[in-house]
C-alpha cells in the first residue's frame, strides 16, 4: 500500500484510519500561533457509513487504499446468489444475498448495477439513482380520492413497497429514486 502524508489529503481520497477504511469528507489544515500545526479531519467510514472526526499532527502519514468502481450487469437471482456479468469481458460473477443487501429490492434483471471494491475486497452493489418498475399490487384509486398529497402502498416488481400518489394503478411503470426509496413520476 501507498502511504500518503496530511499535507496531500484531498476531498474524497480513501485511507486507513485506526484499522478503518475510510473516506476524507472533510479537512483543514490549521497553524496555531502556539504550537504545531495540525489538521482537523471528518471521514466516513466505507463499511458502517459512520462519520469520523478527528484531529492529528500535521505530517502524519497513513495509507491509501485503491477504490474501484466496476459496471456491470444484473442477471438474475436464484435465491441465495445474486449473478452479475462484466458487458466488456462477459465474466459472470455471484454474490450472496447478504452482501447485496436492501439494494436488491432496485436490481431489476438486465439493468446495470455498480460494484464498489476497495484494494480488491467487494463493499457493496449500489444500484442506479433512478429505476423504472412496474406495479404489481396496490389498492385501487377511486374517484374523488384525489386529496393533495395523498399516498397509498404500492408493491414493485422487484417486490419493493414504495408509497405512490393516489392515481397510481396496477401495470403503471413507475420511475423511483432509490437514494430514499421515492415516486418520482409515472412513465
Amino acid at each position: 500500500m501507498a502511504t500518503v502524508s496530511t499535507a496531500d489529503f484531498k476531498n474524497g481520497m480513501c485511507i486507513v484510519y485506526n484499522g478503518k477504511m475510510c473516506i476524507i469528507t472533510e479537512f483543514q489544515h490549521v497553524k496555531p500561533g502556539k504550537g504545531g500545526a495540525f489538521v482537523r479531519m471528518k471521514m466516513r467510514d466505507i463499511k458502517t457509513g459512520r462519520v469520523l472526526s478527528d484531529t492529528v499532527n500535521s505530517g502524519v502519514k497513513f495509507d491509501t487504499v485503491r477504490l474501484e468502481q466496476r459496471e456491470m450487469q444484473y442477471l438474475y437471482n436464484d435465491g441465495s446468489d445474486f449473478y452479475f456479468m462484466d458487458p466488456v469481458s462477459f465474466d459472470q460473477i455471484s454474490l450472496p444475498a447478504d452482501h447485496v443487501g436492501d439494494t436488491a429490492q432496485w436490481l431489476k434483471e438486465n439493468d446495470t448495477a455498480t460494484l464498489e471494491y476497495a484494494d480488491g475486497e467487494l463493499l457493496g452493489v449500489e444500484p442506479k439513482m433512478f429505476v423504472e418498475l412496474e406495479v404489481t399490487e396496490t389498492e385501487p384509486g377511486f374517484k374523488g380520492d384525489t386529496v393533495q398529497g395523498s399516498t397509498k402502498p404500492a408493491t414493485l416488481e422487484t417486490g419493493a413497497e414504495v408509497k405512490v400518489p393516489m392515481f397510481v394503478e396496477v401495470g403503471d411503470v413507475l420511475q423511483i429514486d432509490t437514494r430514499d426509496g421515492r415516486f418520482i413520476k409515472r412513465m
